[in-house]
């Protein structure tokens, strides 16, 4: 509370002294619907074919975005270049059918893509697998805090997982189970593939529910018939399991069936404290195929270095990438993500153009960082994390967009994470300046906090916000708004839809929402504050280290 006050204090210093002040406002009328609306256009345009790592689409993206850092005069981040090379492994997986059996009977198969949604994350060229057992492990969840072990007693080594989406405080409406219907880190499928593999088995199928996932079934649905990118690995591939996806809920309702098991039964069960798993008594057979391809993607970052303390910096983060050419829908086959993530792209580069147009230059380093394969699993912001610039100890701040939409200005400013860190104070600060009030995610069930690119920052404790208006328009109220969400989830995310119109984007509420983070990072920048997280904050301790 202290260092909040000592904050607040430089922070009226700041204000009071009139040349500064005038320099702040006339950096921040820079950032221009005009602006915002130009990079949109261009990065959500059919030139640079979706975006997506290993192709052409990523030359033309990264040379784009590194043209850009230069015109608004920020440097190279990365010695004499704004690239940083990450190496990955692109890995296409093909199975022709997944059989379900109960030797010496085959029950029935799935269809993939449509009921099962698999992949091979392993350097390997084919896998013939047979027969092999299956277990049904709740959750998946092993988290000593909250006195919850779903692996308590069994046995999955060299056998399929099989487990439900989320945590169980999602489905019971009990707040005081994990976080209620706040999703934790547990919820995710990233954790729930590496908690299987740490148990030994062989492969892992989560069952697809929209409202714990986030996201309707054919988002892991078209991800599986695309080729994936994954890390390369120092083990031998020994820290992942053979096969890893997910099953639609009808898959699930047929493979439970089939020991007379209700599924949505069987979830509130798994809900409950001290639940234990059990095999299922049949087993899966299925063939993989694998095209493998070693290459490199890069991150792209420009810098503004510090005045005074040039070895302190706060980080921007929008990623670069999307999904290339793909699966055709209504005549279009280009991924172009001019939402997801144009928009933000276009944040980040208009903030960039704020801080440069400063005559007193910031006393931390700013950079600005577009990471690449996002929709990979956030791979380029875990490289960069742990090959960084300026030290993570010595990075201040994340501040990270992903997906705004352009529908006009709003009331609110949602904070995905709040309650997390001491950047809650500045983003109500700032907030105020513009009218505004602060809310906590409303869909906080969904992860967010751990699907974009500032989480690798937050697990190297490094304090993050990810902020934006979305809830209530200052136009059309709150409902309008949450149906343009729903509409954009429901039609247009992770689809070729997802295009820039011109006649109905409108950037009012992204550059409201570019002034509001370039407020808070030219605070930080310009004051000794190390932000903190908060006592309750399962990521405290990671600053501390």
């Amino acid at each position: 509370m202290k260092k909040i006050f000592f904050l607040l204090i430089t922070l009226l210093a700041l204000a009071a002294c009139t040349s500064r002040k005038s320099d702040f406002r006339n950096a921040a009328k820079s950032i221009s619907t005009d602006d915002l609306r130009s990079y949109v256009a261009e990065l959500g345009s059919d030139r640079f074919m979706g975006r997506k790592p290993f192709t052409e689409g990523e030359d033309i993206s990264i040379n784009y975005l590194a043209g850009q850092l230069k015109l608004i005069g920020f440097e190279p981040a990365f010695d004499s270049s704004y690239f940083q090379q990450v190496p990955m492994v692109e890995i296409s997986s093909s199975i022709d059918k997944v059989i379900i059996t109960k030797p010496p009977e085959t029950l029935f198969s799935f269809k993939t893509p449509d009921e099962a949604a698999i992949v091979s994350p392993l350097i390997t060229k084919e896998m013939h697998i047979v027969n092999m057992p299956m277990v049904f492990a709740g959750f998946g969840i092993i988290a000593p805090e909250y006195g919850w072990n779903d692996y308590a007693g069994l046995d999955v080594k060299g056998k399929v997982v099989v487990v439900m989406i989320n945590d169980p405080g999602l489905y019971t409406g009990d707040s005081t189970l994990f976080k209620g219907r706040e999703m934790t880190y547990y919820g995710r499928w990233t954790y729930k593939y590496d908690e299987a593999a740490r148990q030994g088995a062989e492969g892992i199928l989560i069952i697809h529910e929209t409202e714990g996932a986030g996201y309707q079934y054919t988002i892991p649905r078209k991800s599986s018939i695309s080729p994936r990118l994954y890390m390369m690995s120092d083990d031998n591939d020994e820290s992942v399991s053979s096969f890893t996806g997910w099953i639609s809920s009808g898959a699930a309702d047929r493979l439970f069936g089939s020991i007379r098991i209700n599924v949505d039964s069987l979830r509130l069960e798994a809900c409950k404290k001290g639940f234990k798993g059990f095999p299922l008594d049949v087993g899966i057979s299925l063939d993989i195929k694998n095209d493998i391809r070693f290459d490199k993607s890069a991150n792209v970052a420009g810098i503004l270095k510090g005045s005074e303390n040039p070895d302190e910096c706060i980080v921007y983060t929008a990623h670069w990438d999307h999904f290339g050419i793909g699966e055709k829908e209504n005549g279009d086959s280009i991924y172009n993500g001019a939402v997801d993530n144009g928009t933000s792209m276009a944040w980040v580069l208009s903030i960039g153009k704020a801080f440069s147009k400063l005559k007193y230059r910031p006393s931390r380093t700013v950079i600005l960082l577009f990471p690449t394969a996002e929709e990979q699993g956030l791979l380029g912001s875990v490289y960069y994390t742990e090959q960084p610039v300026i030290p993570m100890e010595k990075t201040i701040a994340c501040l990270n967009n992903d997906g705004l939409l352009p529908i006009g200005r709003m009331k609110d400013v949602t904070v995905t994470g709040y309650g997390q860190s001491s950047l809650d104070s500045l983003t109500l600060l700032a907030a105020a300046r513009q009218e505004r009030y602060v809310i906590k995610d409303p869909e906080s069930h969904t992860g967010m906090f751990f699907r974009s690119d500032h989480f690798p920052f937050v697990l190297k404790g490094v304090p993050s916000l990810y902020a934006k208006g979305s809830t209530e328009s200052r136009e059309y109220g709150k409902e309008w708004a949450a149906q343009k969400r729903k509409d954009y989830i429901e039609n247009v995310y992770h689809r070729p839809s997802d295009n820039y119109d011109p006649a109905s984007f409108n950037f009012e509420g992204i550059a409201e929402d570019a002034a509001l983070a370039f407020r808070i990072g030219y605070d930080l920048a310009n004051s000794g504050y190390y932000p903190e997280w908060k006592s309750g904050s399962e990521f405290k301790q990671l600053r501390n280290k």
